[in-house]
């Protein structure tokens, strides 16, 4: 009668060492792909803050207004209040759902800090001597933000508004005056520059026309 031969030993050793060698290299290209995903995800999460900051800028430059404001000192301040660095305007499109006691136009700040783009807004239109916007960060590693304001002259401006008439249809009020487009750009890490031009609506007129024609 035959004796039943089981596995040696070496043929032991061997087949571990055959099974762990299997088991690092799918260990090796499971964690591959969990560094591939998870670099994915984050590129992903940052296009995703890129856009978010972008339609941000874009709603907020669509909806500007020809609503001057007063500052902290009670100094009239522009509509549209802009540098080649950073932009104050009012705005339309305030949400109001609860139907509380306050305007619906709003007044917002874009300004970049140490490379970190941020958005601050005003409680009120007109300052208080105390009043401070209320800052978040929108993009961090944004890049300098960089702006410039297309004037009703057809000519491009590094500063809003201009200190002169700049064309017969120019309101005598300048802080009044919006600019017809205001280009914006940044340059974000790792996605390259960012440029958009924006088109705002016309400069209220100081008065609306009487459809009937006469009387006051």
């Amino acid at each position: 009668m035959k004796r039943a031969r089981g596995f040696s030993l070496l043929e032991l050793l061997v087949a571990l060492a055959v099974f762990a060698a299997l088991a690092a290299a799918a260990y090796g290209g499971l964690a591959s792909i969990a560094r591939t995903r998870a670099a994915l995800a984050q590129q992903q999460d940052r296009f995703a803050a890129v856009m978010r900051t972008v339609s941000a800028l874009e709603r907020d430059l669509r909806q500007a207004i020809s609503r001057p404001v007063l500052g902290n000192n009670i100094q009239p301040l522009p509509a549209v209040l802009g540098s080649s660095t950073s932009i104050e305007l009012t705005r339309l499109g305030y949400a109001n759902p609860l139907a509380e006691p306050r305007s619906h136009l709003e007044r917002v700040v874009y300004a970049s800090d140490r490379g970190t783009l941020r958005r601050g807004r005003y409680a009120v239109l007109d300052r208080a001597p105390d009043s401070t916007p209320q800052l978040r960060d929108l993009l961090e590693k944004a890049g300098e933000l960089h702006l410039r304001y297309f004037g009703c002259d057809q000519a491009w401006h590094e500063t809003w508004p201009p200190r002169s008439q700049v064309c017969p249809s120019t309101p005598p009020d300048l802080n009044a005056l919006l600019p017809r487009a205001i280009e914006f750009r940044f340059t974000p890490e790792d996605l390259g520059e960012i440029r958009r031009v924006v088109e705002l609506p016309s400069t209220l007129p100081a008065q609306a026309p009487n459809p009937q024609g006469g009387g006051q």
